[in-house]
């Protein structure tokens, strides 16, 4: 197995029978899932998707890919939620978080239309001068303000510097297979499209065209990402939590929340594993954050943030828990080099690799907290590979359904997202929403 979970941290605060007595509601969501008769039943595309995904689209993914890369030096992927953080967290897991400042052979990659920033979209087209762009706007409608505006703004650079046939060329669209503005309009103009399935919602999509266009791009090998998931969705059938470590961890997460443990943070032991805490917490977040019900999903990167949230974690409110994730095989070795004149008594070190340290320095974090009052459980990563993390997204996924299902909300909307949108439209002036500004512009 490429994901291994170790609940020896546990033992403190989790009995043997406490498994055995949640098992029943395991199997319920488990049945629920494979059956498709729970809430959300429509959006359960990506159960089957490392699968039965469309070979035809991942062949013209991969085309698309080798065509932008040979055609530009920046290649910019406009979304927002699940439409930019799968394919970010996989870029900066597996390539770099610096990735647009190492040498490579592929373009430089950034992100818009994930905020409303001035700063941001105008120091992006600052960058963007004197190179060769391609864009990729991903969005099921078209009309979500902050991917919409991105998109105005890039569109009007590309067809101001190549002209509206060129740019036609380097701009590629992820939308709805059939309907919807965005949609509309690209196939007016004559845009290349992929499609944002209807079956998949936006934090599952990573394994889609959503995620899969900007992953290829960085040069990515897709295929292994998507047969490290086939694995995992192969190997996590049996609804026994002994026998399947994603219904596992749905069970420990559960039992540890109806003990008052709310707040689940999240641990990296590597810088390029940040955004791939950002997608994580997207998708429990969204996915269990309703009818006043969930688990709080944080995160850190340690050992940088045991020198500003370790205190907390170690002595705080005792509502946390941790899930450390640990990646066995990062690639890279670097050994800590002598000094003669041992200014800093690290002599002892010597010559010992990085990774060994920060392999310690996460056991022994690990038994401090659990001594703290903190459980722990560890999920360990073969290696740092397309494989490996293929297998941990859906293992993810899978946990986040049935966890979803075992805690009683629906884990595939996100009711709550629209609130703000319908202020913001009102507030904007938005034809339609006159009747809702008058109500909001009396509470401002």
């Amino acid at each position: 197995m490429s994901v291994k979970l170790i609940d020896r941290y546990l033992s403190e605060f989790i009995s043997e029978h406490e498994y055995q007595n949640i098992q029943p509601q395991v199997s319920a969501a488990h049945h629920l899932l494979r059956s498709k008769s729970g809430v959300g039943n429509d959006f359960l595309g990506w159960v089957t998707l490392p699968e039965d995904y469309d070979k035809e689209e991942f062949a013209r993914i991969k085309s698309a890919a080798e065509q932008i890369r040979k055609s530009c030096d920046i290649f910019i992927a406009i979304g927002i939620g699940g439409s930019y953080l799968g394919a970010r967290a996989v870029i900066e897991f597996l390539k770099s978080p610096n990735y647009n400042n190492i040498k490579k052979d592929t373009p430089d990659i950034y992100f818009a239309g994930c905020d409303i920033s001035a700063a941001s979209i105008s120091e992006l087209l600052e960058i963007c001068e004197g190179k060769d762009i391609c864009i990729n706007v991903i969005s099921k409608s078209g009309t979500t303000t902050e991917p919409a505006v991105a998109f105005r703004v890039f569109r009007e650079m590309l067809e101001k510097k190549y002209g509206k046939e060129e740019a036609k060329n380097r701009i590629f669209v992820t939308t709805d297979r059939e309907k919807g503005t965005l949609k509309n309009f690209a196939d007016k103009v004559g845009y290349q499209t992929f499609v944002v399935p209807d079956d998949v919602g936006g934090r599952f999509s990573v394994l889609t065209a959503v995620g899969l266009l900007p992953i290829a791009v960085a040069g990515i090998d897709i295929d292994m990402l998507m047969r490290g998931a086939r694995d995992a969705q192969i190997k996590y059938c049996d609804e026994k939590t002994e026998n399947n470590d994603a219904y596992k961890y749905a069970a420990i997460r559960n039992i540890l929340y109806r003990k008052g443990k709310t707040t689940e943070i999240l641990v990296g032991y590597e810088s390029y594993s940040r955004m791939m805490n950002e997608w994580w917490k997207q998708l429990f977040g969204e996915s269990e954050g309703k009818d006043g019900r969930g688990i709080f999903p944080a995160s850190v990167i340690f050992s940088t943030d045991l020198h500003s949230l370790g205190q907390y974690i170690q002595q705080g409110m005792r509502n946390l828990f941790e899930t450390v994730v640990s990646v066995g095989n990062s690639g890279a070795v670097f050994t800590v080099p002598d000094d003669p004149d041992n200014i800093d008594g690290l002599n002892f070190l010597s010559g010992v690799e990085l990774d060994k340290i920060k392999k310690i320095a996460m056991q022994g974090t690990l038994l401090a907290h659990v001594d703290g009052g903190v459980p722990n459980i560890l999920i360990e990563l073969e290696d740092r590979s397309a494989y490996s993390l293929g297998y941990f997204i859906y293992f993810m996924e899978l946990a986040c359904a049935v966890s979803g299902y075992m805690l009683g909300v629906n884990p595939f909307n996100q009711p709550g997202v629209e609130a703000y949108k319908k202020n913001m439209f009102a507030l904007l002036g938005k034809p339609g929403y006159e009747d809702i500004r008058e109500q909001l512009q009396k509470r401002l």
